[in-house]
């Protein structure tokens, strides 16, 4: 059975990272990701969650605390500044995912912006354990959705095929600009 977008998303990541690992939610927007993902890594593993706006921050905060999760470090940062806060040079990433767009029920003039989501990504893919993934979940119908598509597009099908396995996963015969995965394995 095909498995719709955040389902398959959070399949993939759940059979690629490990118990106690360290991974990023690099979008953190209403926590639903961060708190997934701190399921997933246990109460000994760690979640850097990143969004820039005081309303994701909020929220993810609220839904930790409800979840009585304490293995999440909640950051206001750009995903784009993800390097100062890595630890050493020896450091694995477990895995990370994204979100692109708007925060939904916020403010839909502040998305991600194809730059700073490669830049992440590069970083990522620096720290990032072998076998581990990169989950990005595109949502594009807005403005400025689609040319953060298309660099994003450009950038991930450039990734060489020896160091990486690229895959796309979406709906095609849906209407208005249906949201669609890129997945980032390192080989």
């Amino acid at each position: 059975m095909l498995q719709g977008i955040l389902h398959y998303a959070h399949y993939l990541l759940e059979g690629s990272i490990d118990k106690n690992e360290t991974v990023i939610d690099a979008t953190c927007g209403n926590g639903n990701d961060t708190l997934f993902l701190s399921n997933v890594v246990g109460k000994n593993g760690h979640v850097l969650a990143f969004d820039i706006q005081d309303d994701a921050i909020i929220a993810t905060k609220q839904k930790l605390e409800e979840n009585n999760r304490t293995n999440v470090s909640v950051i206001q940062d750009s995903h784009a500044n993800l390097q100062a806060y890595i630890p050493t040079n020896e450091f694995l990433i477990g895995g990370a995912v994204f979100n692109l767009g708007y925060l939904p029920k916020s403010d839909k003039s502040i998305v991600t912006k194809g730059q700073s989501t490669i830049n992440a990504i590069n970083t990522i893919l620096q720290y990032l354990k072998t076998s581990g993934l990169i989950v990005l979940v595109v949502y594009h119908g807005h403005e400025g959705g689609e040319e953060e598509k298309q660099i994003v597009l450009k950038h991930v099908m450039k990734l060489n095929q020896r160091k990486y396995h690229v895959l796309r996963y979406g709906f095609i015969n849906q209407r208005n600009n249906p949201p669609f995965i890129i997945a980032i394995q390192k080989r």
